[in-house]
């Protein structure tokens, strides 16, 4: 496999010398494409990188110093930490940075973030899963028809 920065790499030939967006495979979401192009532009990094907080795929429980138990959340999100949302907006400057074979989180994208050429922008309103088993598909499809999220 190429990997996702050589699947991009492999592109190379069609992109043109406009910015691109590049979205993982096995994600939903409604993160405004917009706002991480318009963050590139007004920045000099090379690629923006969605973040979105962290949800727990677990539900929390919150103890006292006494040991009991005081409440229950259920798969809260995580506020303090991000993850990577699998959605990108790059400068076709960023082709001289990507292998033949590798993947963009691994070897591309801490390049980047050392030189200072790499942007996060967070999201925290918006839709975003990571379909990873039939589960999530079951998930989705049910909170897409329930939420109405697109239109």
């Amino acid at each position: 496999p190429l990997g996702t920065a050589g699947a991009i790499k492999n592109a190379e030939g069609v992109l043109s010398d406009n910015i691109f967006i590049a979205v993982n495979g096995d994600i939903i979401t409604n993160i405004p494409l917009d706002v991480l192009v318009n963050e590139l532009i007004k920045s000099n990094a090379l690629a923006t990188i969605a973040l979105v907080p962290l949800k727990s795929p677990y539900g929390i429980v919150e103890v006292d110093e006494k040991g009991f138990v005081r409440s229950f959340r259920e798969k809260p999100m995580i506020e303090e930490y991000l993850i990577n949302a699998g959605v990108y907006a790059m400068k076709p400057q960023i082709l001289h940075y990507l292998p033949e074979k590798g993947d963009l989180e691994r070897t591309v994208f801490p390049q980047l973030a050392k030189e200072g050429l790499l942007r996060g922008v967070v999201f925290r309103n918006v839709y975003w899963r990571s379909i990873d088993t039939i589960k999530d598909v079951e998930e989705v499809s049910k909170e897409l028809g329930t939420k109405g999220l697109w239109g």
